[in-house]
Protein backbone atom coordinates (compact mmCIF):
# COMPACT_ATOMS: atom_id res chain seq x y z
CA UNK A 1 0.00 0.00 0.00
CA UNK A 2 1.14 3.23 -0.88
CA UNK A 3 0.73 6.75 0.41
CA UNK A 4 -2.23 7.65 -2.86
CA UNK A 5 -0.61 11.39 -3.42
CA UNK A 6 1.90 10.25 -5.59
CA UNK A 7 2.62 6.65 -6.59
CA UNK A 8 6.05 5.70 -8.51
CA UNK A 9 3.83 5.48 -11.55
CA UNK A 10 2.32 8.52 -11.47
CA UNK A 11 5.82 10.11 -11.09
CA UNK A 12 7.30 8.45 -13.77
CA UNK A 13 9.93 6.35 -11.88
CA UNK A 14 10.24 2.41 -12.10
CA UNK A 15 8.82 0.21 -9.25
CA UNK A 16 10.87 0.27 -6.57
CA UNK A 17 11.08 -3.29 -6.65
CA UNK A 18 11.94 -3.54 -10.20
CA UNK A 19 14.83 -1.43 -9.56
CA UNK A 20 16.50 -3.07 -6.67
CA UNK A 21 15.70 -6.93 -8.61
CA UNK A 22 16.61 -5.46 -12.14
CA UNK A 23 19.48 -3.23 -11.65
CA UNK A 24 22.55 -4.67 -12.19
CA UNK A 25 24.20 -3.41 -9.18
CA UNK A 26 27.53 -5.53 -9.54
CA UNK A 27 28.39 -3.63 -12.86
CA UNK A 28 27.99 0.08 -10.87
CA UNK A 29 30.33 1.40 -8.23
CA UNK A 30 29.54 3.31 -4.78
CA UNK A 31 32.28 4.78 -2.89
CA UNK A 32 33.95 1.84 -1.80
CA UNK A 33 33.56 -0.38 -5.04
CA UNK A 34 30.99 -2.62 -6.62
CA UNK A 35 27.15 -2.15 -5.11
CA UNK A 36 26.58 -5.26 -4.47
CA UNK A 37 25.29 -4.60 -1.32
CA UNK A 38 23.12 -1.78 -2.07
CA UNK A 39 19.68 -3.88 -3.15
CA UNK A 40 20.20 -5.11 0.64
CA UNK A 41 20.50 -2.31 2.37
CA UNK A 42 18.38 -0.26 0.37
CA UNK A 43 15.81 -3.01 0.79
CA UNK A 44 16.38 -2.71 4.59
CA UNK A 45 15.27 1.29 4.63
CA UNK A 46 11.81 -0.15 4.95
CA UNK A 47 12.48 -2.86 7.86
CA UNK A 48 10.13 -2.53 11.12
CA UNK A 49 13.39 -2.81 12.89
CA UNK A 50 14.40 0.97 13.77
CA UNK A 51 18.62 -0.18 14.38
CA UNK A 52 18.37 -1.57 11.10
CA UNK A 53 16.66 1.63 9.78
CA UNK A 54 18.98 3.55 10.84
CA UNK A 55 21.81 1.04 10.01
CA UNK A 56 20.56 1.64 5.99
CA UNK A 57 19.93 5.24 6.44
CA UNK A 58 24.01 5.79 7.19
CA UNK A 59 24.58 3.46 4.48
CA UNK A 60 22.66 5.26 1.90
CA UNK A 61 24.69 8.53 2.89
CA UNK A 62 28.28 7.28 4.29
CA UNK A 63 28.18 4.58 1.16
CA UNK A 64 26.01 5.92 -2.02
CA UNK A 65 26.15 9.82 -1.70
CA UNK A 66 29.76 9.80 0.31
CA UNK A 67 30.69 13.11 0.80
CA UNK A 68 28.38 14.50 -0.95
CA UNK A 69 29.84 12.55 -4.17
CA UNK A 70 27.99 11.20 -7.23
CA UNK A 71 28.92 7.88 -8.01
CA UNK A 72 27.24 5.19 -10.61
CA UNK A 73 25.16 3.67 -7.84
CA UNK A 74 23.96 6.99 -6.59
CA UNK A 75 21.55 7.40 -9.84
CA UNK A 76 19.45 4.13 -9.04
CA UNK A 77 19.59 4.84 -5.70
CA UNK A 78 18.00 8.25 -6.33
CA UNK A 79 14.94 6.77 -8.23
CA UNK A 80 14.28 3.81 -5.65
CA UNK A 81 13.87 6.70 -3.05
CA UNK A 82 11.90 8.81 -4.49
CA UNK A 83 9.49 5.78 -5.42
CA UNK A 84 9.46 4.21 -1.83
CA UNK A 85 8.55 7.70 -0.42
CA UNK A 86 5.14 7.06 -1.03
CA UNK A 87 5.52 4.16 0.88
CA UNK A 88 3.89 4.76 4.62
CA UNK A 89 6.73 2.68 6.37
CA UNK A 90 8.37 5.96 5.81
CA UNK A 91 6.89 8.16 7.90
CA UNK A 92 8.38 5.35 10.89
CA UNK A 93 11.37 7.34 12.88
CA UNK A 94 15.20 6.52 13.02
CA UNK A 95 17.38 7.19 15.66
CA UNK A 96 19.00 10.85 16.02
CA UNK A 97 21.94 12.20 17.47
CA UNK A 98 21.96 16.18 17.67
CA UNK A 99 23.69 16.87 15.04
CA UNK A 100 21.04 15.37 12.71
CA UNK A 101 18.31 16.77 10.70
CA UNK A 102 15.03 15.90 12.62
CA UNK A 103 12.10 13.92 11.15
CA UNK A 104 11.11 10.47 9.74
CA UNK A 105 12.77 8.13 7.33
CA UNK A 106 10.71 10.11 4.46
CA UNK A 107 11.84 13.32 5.26
CA UNK A 108 15.34 12.23 5.52
CA UNK A 109 14.79 10.38 1.85
CA UNK A 110 13.92 13.85 1.28
CA UNK A 111 16.65 15.56 2.82
CA UNK A 112 19.29 13.19 0.54
CA UNK A 113 17.48 13.45 -2.71
CA UNK A 114 17.96 17.38 -2.04
CA UNK A 115 21.82 16.81 -1.41
CA UNK A 116 22.08 15.06 -4.43
CA UNK A 117 20.51 18.08 -6.33
CA UNK A 118 22.72 20.25 -5.36
CA UNK A 119 25.50 18.31 -7.04
CA UNK A 120 24.32 19.08 -10.52
CA UNK A 121 22.83 22.41 -10.09
CA UNK A 122 23.56 25.24 -12.67
CA UNK A 123 25.77 26.72 -10.44
CA UNK A 124 28.26 23.72 -10.52
CA UNK A 125 27.87 23.09 -13.88
CA UNK A 126 29.53 26.54 -14.55
CA UNK A 127 32.23 26.09 -11.37
CA UNK A 128 33.07 22.80 -13.55
CA UNK A 129 32.44 24.26 -16.97
CA UNK A 130 35.66 26.87 -15.57
CA UNK A 131 37.85 23.67 -14.81
CA UNK A 132 36.91 21.37 -17.90
CA UNK A 133 34.77 19.18 -16.46
CA UNK A 134 31.63 19.98 -17.65
CA UNK A 135 28.60 17.70 -15.30
CA UNK A 136 27.78 16.33 -18.46
CA UNK A 137 31.37 14.67 -19.17
CA UNK A 138 30.36 12.82 -16.16
CA UNK A 139 27.67 9.82 -16.86
CA UNK A 140 26.50 9.54 -13.59
CA UNK A 141 26.41 13.23 -12.94
CA UNK A 142 24.09 13.83 -16.46
CA UNK A 143 21.96 10.81 -15.47
CA UNK A 144 21.03 11.76 -12.34
CA UNK A 145 20.22 15.88 -14.37
CA UNK A 146 18.08 13.60 -16.54
CA UNK A 147 16.13 12.13 -13.47
CA UNK A 148 15.17 15.66 -12.34
CA UNK A 149 11.50 15.89 -13.27
CA UNK A 150 10.47 12.52 -12.03
CA UNK A 151 12.79 13.40 -8.66
CA UNK A 152 10.78 16.45 -8.32
CA UNK A 153 7.30 15.01 -8.84
CA UNK A 154 8.41 12.66 -5.93
CA UNK A 155 9.42 15.27 -3.81
CA UNK A 156 6.50 17.94 -4.72
CA UNK A 157 4.10 15.58 -3.49
CA UNK A 158 5.00 16.31 0.03
CA UNK A 159 5.27 20.37 0.21
CA UNK A 160 2.19 20.33 2.03
CA UNK A 161 2.78 17.91 4.24
CA UNK A 162 1.03 17.27 7.58
CA UNK A 163 4.25 16.77 9.54
CA UNK A 164 6.27 20.10 9.31
CA UNK A 165 9.70 18.21 8.99
CA UNK A 166 8.69 16.42 5.80
CA UNK A 167 7.24 19.36 4.26
CA UNK A 168 10.07 21.05 4.84
CA UNK A 169 12.63 18.81 3.63
CA UNK A 170 10.09 18.46 0.62
CA UNK A 171 10.01 22.04 -0.60
CA UNK A 172 14.44 22.04 0.35
CA UNK A 173 14.87 19.08 -2.15
CA UNK A 174 12.95 20.78 -5.23
CA UNK A 175 14.91 23.98 -5.00
CA UNK A 176 17.79 22.35 -6.78
CA UNK A 177 15.54 20.38 -8.85
CA UNK A 178 14.13 23.47 -10.28
CA UNK A 179 17.16 24.32 -12.02
CA UNK A 180 16.13 21.86 -15.25
CA UNK A 181 14.75 23.87 -18.12
CA UNK A 182 11.60 21.63 -18.15
CA UNK A 183 10.90 22.68 -14.47
CA UNK A 184 11.13 26.50 -14.30
CA UNK A 185 8.00 27.37 -14.52
CA UNK A 186 6.84 25.26 -11.58
CA UNK A 187 9.11 27.99 -9.26
CA UNK A 188 6.43 30.33 -9.07
CA UNK A 189 4.68 27.31 -7.68
CA UNK A 190 7.28 27.53 -4.76
CA UNK A 191 7.77 30.90 -3.82
CA UNK A 192 4.78 30.85 -1.52
CA UNK A 193 6.01 27.97 0.26
CA UNK A 194 9.49 29.21 0.26
CA UNK A 195 8.47 32.16 2.17
CA UNK A 196 5.32 31.21 4.46
CA UNK A 197 7.18 27.41 5.33
CA UNK A 198 11.28 27.37 4.69
CA UNK A 199 11.68 30.47 5.57
CA UNK A 200 9.88 30.43 8.86
CA UNK A 201 11.49 27.04 9.73
CA UNK A 202 13.13 26.76 13.24
CA UNK A 203 15.96 25.53 11.36
CA UNK A 204 18.47 28.69 10.46
CA UNK A 205 19.66 26.30 7.70
CA UNK A 206 16.00 25.87 6.05
CA UNK A 207 15.93 30.20 6.43
CA UNK A 208 18.71 30.68 4.57
CA UNK A 209 18.31 28.39 2.04
CA UNK A 210 14.80 30.16 1.07
CA UNK A 211 16.32 33.23 1.31
CA UNK A 212 19.30 32.25 -0.82
CA UNK A 213 16.49 30.96 -3.71
CA UNK A 214 14.28 33.54 -3.71
CA UNK A 215 17.06 36.16 -4.18
CA UNK A 216 18.54 33.63 -6.75
CA UNK A 217 14.94 33.02 -8.29
CA UNK A 218 14.92 37.64 -8.31
CA UNK A 219 12.02 37.41 -5.67
CA UNK A 220 11.34 38.97 -3.12
CA UNK A 221 12.88 37.73 0.42
CA UNK A 222 12.47 41.04 2.34
CA UNK A 223 10.95 39.65 6.07
CA UNK A 224 13.08 36.74 6.21
CA UNK A 225 15.27 36.34 9.00
CA UNK A 226 18.53 35.06 7.72
CA UNK A 227 21.24 33.00 9.11
CA UNK A 228 21.49 32.49 12.92
CA UNK A 229 23.87 29.18 13.20
CA UNK A 230 24.09 28.21 17.00
CA UNK A 231 27.68 27.33 16.38
CA UNK A 232 28.89 30.72 15.30
CA UNK A 233 26.71 32.31 17.62
CA UNK A 234 28.92 30.83 19.96
CA UNK A 235 32.05 31.71 19.40
CA UNK A 236 33.97 34.08 21.09
CA UNK A 237 33.91 37.29 20.06
CA UNK A 238 38.09 37.88 18.49
CA UNK A 239 37.24 41.81 16.93
CA UNK A 240 38.64 43.70 19.88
Amino acid sequence: MTDDRMSPAAAGLPDPHWTLTQTNWVGLNHAYGPATDAPRMLGALLDTDQTVRTKALAYVHGILHHQNTIYEATVPTALYLAAILADPRTTLPVDKNRRDAPGCMRAELLAWIGSVADEVTDEIDAASRLHGFPLDSYPPAAAIRQTRPQLFAAAFAYVHDADRHVSEAAIAACIPLLDDAELLPHRATLVPLLREVLGTSKRWQHRERAINALDAWGEDSFGLEGQRNPDQAKAPDRSS
